[in-house]
């Protein structure tokens, strides 16, 4: 039987995303056999990321300054905002280097099984955003799931009433996709979003 500490580390581990008990007890010895090499490092970098990062109050990104390292980007461009779930999601668009613009992290889903309604997101400061009429397009980058989607349907009724150009992610056949692969959903998708070859 392991001390109360070590299986309070592991316990507290096994609470993160990707990880159950197993690997929580994995990671816990694992730590503990490199406490020089990991397990210090380790815990110095979360105690610096707990007295530093914060959200930030534009888009509601996670950074070390307020407003964030993307807000304050002058080169970046103030027409264009993208509308993201979480924070994760804008590092995986950042990581692609495909967009330029501006974001707003919504901080989840709406979903009736979770009790999150919009009083849960920040979609008023994203409306306050919209007061000024510098943003041109918006383009809704969140999930294929039905909360998602949920969304992105309140989204655009709310946004209808301000002049800009709405857009959401295409969906349907990923690069090296199969057909015969592909739920239902992810075909139906396909087929809707189908676009021509030739003009």
């Amino acid at each position: 039987m392991n001390s109360p500490e070590i299986q309070q580390m592991i316990q507290l581990l096994s609470r993160l995303p990707g990880l159950g008990p197993r690997s929580g007890r994995r990671v816990a010895l694992h730590l503990l056999k490199k406490r020089e090499a990991l397990l210090k490092p380790l815990i110095e970098a979360l105690q610096t990321a707990d007295q530093t990062i914060t959200t930030c109050q534009q888009c509601f990104n996670l950074d070390t300054s307020n407003p964030c390292h993307l807000c304050q980007d002058t080169k970046r461009d103030d027409h264009s905002l993208c509308i993201v779930a979480d924070v994760a999601d804008l590092w995986a668009i950042e990581r692609s280097q495909i967009f330029k613009g501006r974001y707003h992290v919504l901080g989840g889903l709406l979903s009736a099984l979770d009790n999150i309604g919009p009083q849960q997101l920040t979609i008023q400061p994203l409306l306050k955003r919209l007061e000024n009429g510098q943003i041109q397009e918006i383009i809704l980058a969140l999930n294929s799931t039905v909360d998602g989607q949920t969304t992105v349907h309140y989204l655009a009724n709310h946004l209808q009433s301000y002049a800009v150009k709405l857009s959401s992610l295409a969906q349907g056949v990923p690069m090296g996709g199969e057909l015969d692969y592909l739920d239902d959903g992810t075909l139906s998708a396909a087929f809707s979003e189908r676009k021509r070859l030739y003009a």
